[in-house]
């Protein structure tokens, strides 16, 4: 997705494995001068950086998506990689070059298929109805934490996009499988 705001004469870059980083609040509007390019291009990225040095909204979307951040300050974006064995380039370039997301707990990344997931957001248990694939993943995350078949429901149906609990949902961007987690406080 390519999005513009007045002012910016590029557009955003494009990050398959998440394809949408205005809607989920990783990337927002804002006059900062990225620490990495020294510019500022109308967007900052917001989303947890895993680094020596503390970037959180100082780096920009282009330096992200190009790797240079990465590179320059040795940081990362994304937490643990969930899933499929996948070579090692692609989870380079989902660590190193994707925007990661802020959530409750350390954040996960899902891999399917042999390539990184699509991130599309955080979601509550109304969101969830639309993707059963989805549920069911969470429903055996919940028992194998050895919950009980009314906990299990009663979590699921308590999930809350702002709220705690949430999951977060992917999507397998060979298959189209929906996955998801649940973290809480």
């Amino acid at each position: 997705m390519t999005a513009t705001v007045p002012g910016v004469t590029e557009p955003l870059p494009v990050f398959p494995y998440h394809p949408d980083p205005l809607a989920t609040g990783s990337i927002a509007p804002s006059t900062t001068a990225c620490v990495c390019c020294g510019r500022s291009r109308g967007y900052i990225y917001r989303g947890p950086v895993y680094a020596v040095a503390e970037l959180r909204e100082l780096l920009c979307p282009w330096c992200l998506a190009d790797g240079c951040a990465a590179d320059k300050f040795e940081a990362h974006f994304i937490g643990d990689p969930i899933g499929d064995d996948v070579p090692l380039e692609v989870v380079l370039s989902v660590d190193a070059r994707t925007p990661g997301f802020s959530t409750w707990q350390d954040p996960r990344w899902f891999f399917h298929c042999g390539d990184g997931a699509a991130f599309l957001g955080a979601v509550g248990a109304s969101e969830l109805a639309a993707f059963p694939d989805a549920v069911d993943a969470l429903r055996k995350e919940a028992v194998a934490w050895g919950w009980s078949a009314d906990e299990v429901e009663h979590h699921l149906g308590a999930l809350d996009t702002d709220g705690a609990p949430t999951a977060y949902l992917f999507q397998c961007r060979t298959c189209a499988t929906h996955l998801a987690y649940a973290d809480f406080t």
